[in-house]
């Protein structure tokens, strides 16, 4: 039986509530509109997203009037029958005519617009011809309502972080010496579609030295005995939110004499940046608290990435575990944690799970999967 969880979308209700708490962050940004571009950002809103090509698609939030959707006349049809048409009107463009102006008649002379961080620069461009002026970044303003998750958002991350344990829990049916690891990441991407998730969005199968590199996808390369493997596996749930998880597993015992304290020293990083996360603490802090555990024991020139990223719609969004970025966490922010120590040409270490802050602003994990290196029979 299906979980639930992986299958739960907002319902019209929540689609309108968000609209309107949006349109009440485009006035507090002193925005007249906001305009959304098909991605995260729209299917957050309207709980669908169509893309247009180079054709113009746009959902305009006013911040004191009604919201409406402009799309492409020949794309209008896919747009029948979803909840959308219930939340917005639809206005439609025709080839040949200027959708940028479309929007403009519907807005004050002069109006200040924002774009959201999806909006190809060709539209952004064109919709600040059309109003006079040039539109100006508003990722931030829908930002600040993606970031912090509803009670449901947070059963549904929780849900398909499980679905993606069960999946590493099954590695030592394919990780085996002798398996390349693009076969070892096909049997991987198969078992994230039996385990619930609508699709793998990205399988890592980093072996010996390629575990070095922390984007490494999967090659050709030959699992040998006794070398670390990162495995980092993830994907959307057919209810849109992500699962991302990372475990470094060893066939049989490890080859390299250092593998095993460079393994305990990420694992106590992890803990320290998961420890750093708590409600009115800096995102920064987690990064912080992690990357000294790594530098104190001499390593700190090979954690070479962030410590972590927001998770939700989009596998990496707002807000992110660095350097700089001092977002207050606050209860419903869902990241990952994920410090790791890459050596060139010799091996990688990373353990990641996605953390939410609880009602009581403490760090809840959202994976409970076994982070031993050693396989699970």
């Amino acid at each position: 039986m299906t979980d639930p969880r992986l299958l739960w979308v907002p319902g019209v209700d929540e689609q309108r509530a968000r609209l309107i708490r949006l349109a009440g962050q485009v006035r507090s940004a002193g925005l007249d509109a906001l305009v959304i571009a098909p991605g995260a950002d729209l299917r957050h809103v309207l709980g669908r997203s169509q893309g247009s090509h180079e054709r113009f698609t746009g959902l305009v939030v006013p911040a004191d009037d009604e919201p409406f959707l402009v799309v492409p006349r020949l794309e209008r049809p896919g747009w029948a029958g979803s909840d959308a048409e219930r939340l917005v009107d639809v206005p439609t463009w025709a080839d040949g005519e200027n959708p940028y102006r479309l929007v403009a008649g519907r807005l004050a002379p002069g109006a200040r617009v924002g774009v959201d961080d999806y909006m190809p620069s060709m539209h952004a461009h064109g919709l600040g011809d059309a109003l006079g002026a040039a539109t100006v970044p508003g990722g931030p303003v829908i930002r600040a309502l993606r970031m912090t998750k509803t009670a449901d958002e947070l059963d549904a991350l929780r849900g398909v972080g499980e679905a993606i344990d069960r999946v590493h829990a099954r590695v030592a049916e394919w990780l085996r010496p002798g398996r390349t690891e693009a076969e070892i990441g096909a049997d991987i991407a198969a078992a994230i579609v039996e385990e619930g998730h609508r699709r793998a969005d990205f399988v890592i199968v980093g072996s010996g030295p390629n575990g070095a590199s922390p984007h490494h996808e999967q090659s050709n390369r030959v699992v040998q005995p006794g070398e670390p493997v990162v495995i980092d596996i993830g994907g959307p749930a057919p209810s849109g939110y992500f699962s991302d998880s990372t475990r470094t597993y060893v066939c049989g015992e490890p080859a390299d004499p250092e593998f095993e304290r460079v393994w305990r020293i990420v694992q106590d990083a992890q803990r320290a940046g998961i420890d750093a996360a708590r409600a009115g603490l800096p995102c920064s802090g987690v990064d912080a608290a992690a990357r000294a555990v790594i530098t104190d024991a001499g390593y700190g020139e090979y954690f070479i990435t962030r410590t972590g990223h927001g998770i939700g719609m989009e596998v990496h969004e707002h807000p992110f575990m660095v350097r700089g970025d001092d977002t207050p966490l606050a209860p419903g922010m869902t990241f990952s944690v994920e410090p790791g120590v890459y050596l060139p040409g010799r091996f990688g270490v990373r353990i990641e799970d996605i953390v939410a802050i609880g009602a009581d602003g403490a760090p809840e994990r959202c994976n409970h999967s076994p982070q031993d290196w050693r396989l699970q029979a």
